[in-house]
């Protein structure tokens, strides 16, 4: 049977997806199921792991019935997933010895702090690219294995595994046989070492796991690599990457200086810097974005932890009901009138840094209505993305000419007005705004030799709608300078007198 289609897994935070596309990056079907979040206590985040891998499989299965073809017409997959989440489980059960603690979790907050404290940043820094914090999956797993006494014996009896979610899948989809991730994923643990692309022996001690064995680390493969057989499809994995890095490739961002920004639960824009990291002086992260063949490439990134979670939480307490309500009434004000809302839900990311901050809303009067909190929500991701733009271009020295665009609030005009005013930059919506899965499925694709080369897969991007700025400099500095002033507020709430 002739093979037509490649599926793209896409494991996000809040679903899991399957999406089949033609060799022309054209949608064919997809599948999506919702699994739960689980907050155990104020600033705890996790995910049943069982749960996760359920709804990944169903997706699929749903995916390829919509599609109305055989998988036998499938040539390839591609895996892309949310980072930093970590998973321990029992080597012969395959059963999870505690929840996944997901990328949002804060509870290593104490234990980070203690690590600047002994002022081990310089040193994790320049090995990993990032800046400590309780997002990376490092003390996540440290925390696992002092708090869950069957992980720790499970370690001494060499039955325990470990892994970011891309791990996980891999090692259930081609039945225990492969235990790998790929370098983009491996670059947000905080245990590998960006230049030489090894577990690094000196983070491991940092962080107490020392001494692991070597069959306790997952195999390190490039990103388009072999990563065995999805057992119950009979069909190859070809290629593994972070879901942010998978947008990024999606959207051709193949040039350094060229920058993307996904609007999901967080924002996450990422520019190509090439084949060399650039360790960043103004708090952004230094990732590895893909690794093909024998060319390495890297990216500066900055992680906004909440911004469609302002919007979520708004439906959840009762203010909107749904998204389409929000946006009616966004548009229904020209300004924000000065009312700001800083979703410090889970902390501040890039450029603050700030566990201990938390939400705010300021400005308020009593003239203002809900239409001033839906239209702050929306502003806030705009606002926050502009300070990672700043940090961008001083950092690499190449100004930020445009933004190619993506995720769920990106089909938002009015966001994207917006961010083009603050920002002073030119907004690129792709035709095809999956480009987190489009990525994955891309790269497998090189994986199947569908494409041979780089420009083959930049041809297939097209351009929906750019959006123009219409505001002049000095009125986007002064809004910018009262956002920080807001986000200053929300950063001193938890600070002890």
């Amino acid at each position: 049977m002739q093979k037509k289609y490649i599926l793209s897994l896409d494991e996000g935070t809040s679903s899991a997806r399957a999406i089949i596309f033609d060799f022309k990056g054209n949608i064919v079907s997809i599948g999506r199921k919702n699994f739960e979040l689980i907050y155990p206590h104020a600033g705890w985040v996790e995910q049943n792991p069982l749960e996760i891998l359920k709804a990944q499989e169903l997706a699929v299965k749903e995916a390829i019935y919509n599609a109305g073809i055989q998988k036998d017409e499938i040539i390839g997959i591609g895996i892309t997933n949310q980072r930093e989440t970590v998973v321990c489980w029992n080597k012969e059960t395959g059963q999870p010895v505690y929840n996944a603690i997901v990328w949002q979790d804060r509870r290593t907050t104490d234990f980070c702090e203690n690590l600047k404290n002994r002022n081990l940043h310089p040193i994790i820094q320049s090995k990993t690219g990032l800046i400590i914090d309780p997002y990376f999956s490092a003390s996540k797993i440290h925390w696992i294995l002092q708090n869950v006494p069957e992980a720790q014996q499970l370690l001494s009896e060499q039955k325990l595994l470990w892994g970011t979610i891309d791990t996980w899948l891999i090692w259930n989809f081609t039945k225990k046989k492969i235990y790998a991730t790929d370098v983009s994923n491996a670059s947000r643990t905080m245990l590998f070492n960006i230049h030489n692309l090894q577990w690094d022996n000196e983070l491991l001690k940092i962080f107490q796991l020392e001494p692991i064995r070597e069959d306790f680390l997952p195999i390190i493969k490039n990103t388009v690599d072999n990563y065995g057989i999805y057992e119950d499809l009979g069909i190859p994995i070809y290629a593994v990457i972070g879901d942010q890095q998978s947008a990024t490739f999606g959207q051709a961002c193949f040039e350094p200086g060229m920058v993307k920004n996904t609007y999901g639960t967080g924002c996450f824009l990422l520019m190509n810097t090439g084949n060399k990291p650039f360790i960043s002086r103004h708090q952004l992260i230094t990732t590895i974005a893909w690794k093909i063949g024998q060319d390495t490439t890297y990216a500066l990134e900055g992680a906004i932890f909440s911004a469609g979670a302002s919007i979520q939480w708004l439906e959840e307490v009762g203010i909107v009901k749904d998204v389409k309500e929000l946006t009616t009434l966004a548009d229904s004000l020209t300004e924000n009138e000065d009312v700001y809302l800083v979703p410090a839900f889970a902390g501040l990311g890039v450029p603050q840094w700030d566990p201990t901050a938390r939400g705010a809303i300021l400005g308020l009067t009593r003239g203002s209505t809900k239409a001033h909190l839906a239209r702050a929500a929306l502003e806030s991701m705009a606002f926050q993305s502009q300070e990672v733009i700043e940090r961008m271009s001083i950092d690499s020295q190449i100004p930020v000419k445009e933004l190619r665009v993506d995720g769920g609030a990106s089909q938002n005009p009015t966001l994207m007005q917006f961010q083009a005013d603050i920002s002073q930059v030119l907004i690129l919506q792709p035709q095809n705004y999956e480009t987190t899965a489009l990525g994955a499925a891309l790269l497998a694709g090189i994986g199947a030799r569908v494409y041979d080369n780089l420009p083959q897969i930049q041809a297939l991007w097209k351009l929906k709608k750019a959006f123009k700025p219409t505001k002049n400099t000095e009125w986007s500095q002064k809004q910018m300078n009262k956002w920080k002033k807001a986000i200053q507020r929300a950063m001193y709430w938890a600070v002890d007198e």
